[in-house]
């Protein structure tokens, strides 16, 4: 693909995430906190190391950005989202919070550079219910593994297949998602398996409320 092209594919993607949460941002963190299970769980999980760096793919609202900031407060934190109209919310937040010292920007998470933030590489990133809005979610993937500096975790939390949940539970949930745009990921495991033993590094996963829920974490070896 050429660059000319990649750029009018990201700026396609932004505006229709644009159109999505217009109106929706406002209500977002309200609504969502009911049934985006395990974002807290996987905020506790990064456990930075003194001078390390974190990331976030997809910051939304900026309400996980806020819940880590406060949770590590040594610790330089950056974020991005291919909205627009999302960035403005979160930057707001971070105002509302004095978090100045979260820095964010606008991104295509399928082709985002850690010198984006003048940086090389990041020591924690995580995606938390991001990659299941992403056609091109392997490419986030590839591009996520690769900006982890030695002894770097990658964190995911997403959307489960519902394998332990009655069926029809599960075709409620999904058709509600797809109205959003958001398509539960089937392959996620065996592609983060193939990820990692590709690139060396260590992943375990586990599900998360009888499968509503995916949680996985990759290491970069030190």
């Amino acid at each position: 693909m050429s660059a000319q092209s990649e750029i009018k594919s990201s700026a396609q993607a932004a505006e229709a995430m644009n159109r999505i949460y217009r109106y929706q941002r406002y209500i977002y963190d309200l609504t969502r906190k009911y049934y985006l299970l395990g974002r807290d769980r996987l905020i506790a999980s990064i456990k930075p190391g003194a001078g390390d760096a974190i990331l976030e793919i997809g910051c939304g609202t900026g309400r996980n950005l806020v819940a880590v900031a406060r949770r590590y407060p040594a610790t330089p934190i950056y974020g991005f989202d291919i909205s627009t109209a999302m960035l403005e919310t979160t930057k707001r937040s971070l105002a509302r919070h004095n978090l100045g010292r979260v820095t964010v920007a606008q991104a295509d998470a399928t082709r985002f550079e850690p010198t984006m933030f003048g940086r090389q590489g990041f020591e924690r990133i995580y995606i938390s219910y991001t990659l299941s809005m992403i056609p091109d979610w392997r490419a986030v993937l590839e591009r996520a593994t690769s900006s982890l500096k030695p002894g770097g975790r990658l964190l995911i939390v997403d959307f489960g297949q519902q394998d332990e949940l009655p069926a029809w539970f599960k075709r409620f949930l999904f058709a509600w998602l797809a109205h959003y745009q958001v398509h539960p990921i089937a392959e996620m495991g065996p592609t983060l398996a193939e990820i990692a033993e590709r690139k060396g590094l260590r992943f375990r996963a586990e599900k998360i409320c009888r499968g509503y829920a995916f949680y996985a974490e990759l290491e970069q070896p030190g």
